[in-house]
């Protein structure tokens, strides 16, 4: 009831009120004439006062009730922004999938204008292989009452298809008699595409595996069959050339020690592949034992000096007078040092490589190779660790399989250790290894870098 009612409802009952009173005073003044009409009139007058308290409480009530239609109102347009401006398409249809109403982006999703996806049926925006699965669903959803997670692709007008989530919830009455559907819309066509995306490199990192492992069983395959002959090929070089007297035949002689050097240098490059393919494997294991640094280092020097000697490079060193007793793994130690030593011989056309050794707080030392050769570019630096990886340098013509380096750290990691490089172009490199003088049992996993 509005105010403008009220209003003359209340002005008509004291009008009413003020004519009853009017003749119960002329009642009064007769009171022998007309008794029972003075009853009735005070039984009216009553009546009347009775209805204005009811009037008054009426308006009282009516004034709660405008409150309240406003309270509602207000939250009717909030809830009504929310379902309009909210990220989802959100739709409300019938039960045969017929829009009643859509937000912005539902109309987004389907490429039409909000007015008119008003009784539009939902099915005509569905994918064509996909009708027959969304009718299935429209079926469906009447006995389950909610369906979640749902993949759907939608084809707008003039748009490319859209893959979008869909949750249907069905909308009761007080009976609990469905009456309607309610629609949330997800775009996921990103999603899919990422899916998709993620599958193509986890399929292409496993055949990447694949090749890698078959790979690395072909060289250690390949290597371990080519060791054979060449062990023979040296052997039968080495008595070979005891047999020759050096006064008679010198072009044979020499014929044979070339057979046998290259033999060797053959040698090394299998036992750096057979090498690199157990590290792969993570066959290799550290057989640890205590002995003394210096005299390994000594040892290897003199072994290393012929190559020196034939480039004209000092061997010098800078290492502690006493023996330095460590734990480690003499022959895999023995390996990282030759084969930074002569990487640096082959790589130092002229000078000198030095070889230092300085202990460490907290059980630690370190072991240094620096050589005057032709260095390694900044650039090349991120990537010498790397197997296979060879540095161009036109200043050097050495060349070789870029497997020592890659061992040597991988050698270096399973002994709990570092390697390092500082190199510049034209003034040499300086390479570092910092080790524990105790390596511990535990077996440490570790692989070539990647």
């Amino acid at each position: 009831m509005s105010a403008p009612q009220d209003d003359f409802f209340t002005r008509y009952i004291e009008k009413v009120q003020t004519q009853i009173e009017t003749l119960h005073a002329d009642a009064k003044r007769c009171p022998d004439e007309r008794p029972q009409q003075l009853v009735a009139i005070e039984e009216l007058r009553l009546a009347i006062e009775e209805l204005h308290v009811a009037e008054e409480e009426l308006i009282a009530q009516n004034e709660q009730l405008i409150a309240a239609q406003q309270l509602v109102e207000i939250e009717r347009q909030r809830y009504q922004h929310l379902f309009e401006f909210a990220p989802d398409g959100y739709l409300v249809t019938d039960l045969n999938g017929t829009v009643q109403e859509a937000n912005r982006a539902a109309a987004v999703l389907l490429n039409t204008e909000q007015q008119y996806l008003q009784g539009k049926p939902l099915v005509t925006s569905v994918a064509q292989a996909e009708r027959a699965n969304f009718r299935a669903l429209l079926a469906q959803i009447q006995r389950t009452r909610r369906v979640q997670g749902w993949e759907l692709t939608i084809a707008g007008r003039r748009t490319e298809p859209t893959t979008v989530g869909i949750t249907v919830q069905t909308v009761e009455a007080i009976d609990g008699t469905i009456t309607g559907l309610r629609w949330q819309m997800r775009d996921i066509s990103d999603r899919k595409k990422a899916e998709a995306t993620l599958s193509q490199l986890q399929a292409q990192n496993l055949e990447l595996l694949e090749a890698d492992r078959l790979r690395t069983q072909f060289l250690a395959t390949v290597s371990h069959e080519l060791k054979t002959p060449m062990t023979a090929i040296l052997g039968f070089s080495q008595v070979l050339m005891g047999q020759f007297n050096f006064n008679q035949d010198p072009k044979a002689i020499k014929m044979a020690e070339r057979i046998f050097h290259n033999g060797q240098h053959l040698l090394g490059l299998i036992e750096n592949m057979l090498n690199f393919s157990r590290l792969r494997a993570y066959q290799v294991d550290l057989q640890l034992e205590t002995f003394d640094l210096i005299a390994l280092i000594n040892t290897t020097i003199d072994e290393l000096q012929p190559l020196a000697d034939q480039k004209a490079i000092a061997l010098e060193t800078d290492l502690p007078d006493a023996p330095l007793m460590i734990t480690n793994d003499r022959g895999r130690l023995r390996q990282v040092i030759t084969n930074l030593w002569s990487n640096a011989i082959k790589f130092t056309d002229s000078g000198r490589v030095m070889v230092r050794v300085q202990t460490l707080p907290a059980d630690r030392l370190v072991l240094v190779v620096q050589d005057t050769g032709c260095g390694i570019s900044a650039e090349d630096q991120a990537y010498i660790f790397q197997e296979f990886w060879q540095v161009h340098n036109a200043r050097s013509t050495a060349r070789g399989t870029g497997l020592g380096l890659a061992i040597a750290h991988a050698l270096v990691k399973s002994m709990q250790g570092t390697i390092t490089v500082e190199s510049e172009p034209g003034r040499g490199s300086r390479f570092q290894v910092e080790l524990p003088q105790t390596v511990t049992p535990n077996r440490v996993s570790f692989a070539l870098k990647p």
